[in-house]
């Protein structure tokens, strides 16, 4: 009986060899049928996983200028699911870009219908579609309209103060941004760009305090190391501009236009062979061949 101490029977049953056998190969089979199952069931996940979804496939069809077949892909998707705000938000895009804001308003329009009343994603989507369509005035007007309907949100200001920057309105961006972080904005973007635009400003002082301010949001980004090189560069502090050079390299080591920074920084500084290394540096990583000529005169001087 030990060859069955580990089965359980009824007292009124009791085991023979040919049932232990019996079920062990009913056990077999039915553990293979499992094992089959959750095979064929993981392969299927993984397909599932692999498959690019509506969103990948529509903007994979839009840098391929297929904006046709990309309104196809997106529009399957929403019958599919109407609530993939995704998939419409980026059809208002595509839409836009081909020119027919009716039908861009018209997904925007579905989308606040689906979107709690004080969201201001449909706005900001409208803004875009307006930009687009090259309407900046328009535009700029739905991401302040968007500000307004959700004024505890920074995501209205944020994306007028964004936009107006990259325009090159400084002076519409300044406002916007300042109020984007007042209302909890604190990505190392945000700060960049009011840097940026506090440049343009000649109020170097309060882009100083940006550009930290973004670093310190985000400490990989090489973006605001950047814009304190290009302060100190302008305030003729080549210490400064040298140990800020050194911070973008140190973020983005194949940044040919930092070296040639480190280079003017060096040779200012008195330490010409150091610049002509970091000339050579940057002439292998492409920098302009301009650019290179010029700064090695100023290395070799006296």
């Amino acid at each position: 009986m030990l060859l069955f101490a580990n089965i359980e029977c009824s007292d009124s049953i009791q085991p023979t060899r040919g049932m232990y056998h019996f079920r062990k190969t009913l056990a077999t089979a039915a553990f293979t049928t499992s094992l089959r199952i959750a095979v064929v069931a993981a392969f299927a996940l993984l397909s599932a996983c692999s498959k690019p979804s509506a969103v990948e496939q529509a903007r994979t069809l839009t840098r391929e200028h297929r904006d046709a077949d990309a309104v196809h892909v997106l529009s399957t998707r929403l019958q599919e699911d109407p609530n993939d705000h995704a998939a419409r938000r980026l059809l208002v895009r595509v839409y836009a870009s081909q020119g027919d804001l009716g039908r861009a308003r018209g997904e925007v329009d579905e989308l606040r219908r689906r979107l709690r009343t004080d969201d201001p994603t449909p706005l900001i989507e409208l803004g875009h579609a307006y930009e687009l369509a090259h309407r900046f005035e328009e535009a700029l007007s739905a991401y302040d309209d968007a500000a307004k309907l959700a004024p505890g949100s920074p995501a209205g200001p944020r994306e007028g103060g964004l936009r107006a920057a990259r325009w090159g309105e400084v002076e519409e961006a300044r406002p916007r941004l300042e109020e984007a972080i007042s209302r909890g904005a604190r990505d190392s973007e945000t700060w960049h760009a009011l840097g940026l635009v506090c440049v343009h400003l000649h109020d170097l002082t309060a882009a100083e305090r940006a550009y930290r301010l973004g670093l310190a949001a985000d400490p990989t980004d090489a973006s605001n190391a950047l814009g304190l090189a290009t302060l100190a560069v302008m305030r003729g502090d080549p210490a400064a501009a040298l140990a800020a050079y050194d911070a973008v390299l140190v973020r983005s080591p194949r940044y040919a236009a930092a070296e040639l920074g480190r280079a003017w920084a060096l040779a200012t500084l008195g330490r010409k062979r150091e610049a002509r290394t970091a000339l050579d540096h940057a002439a292998e990583l492409g920098a302009p061949a301009v650019q290179i000529q010029k700064l090695r005169a100023l290395a070799d001087g006296e």
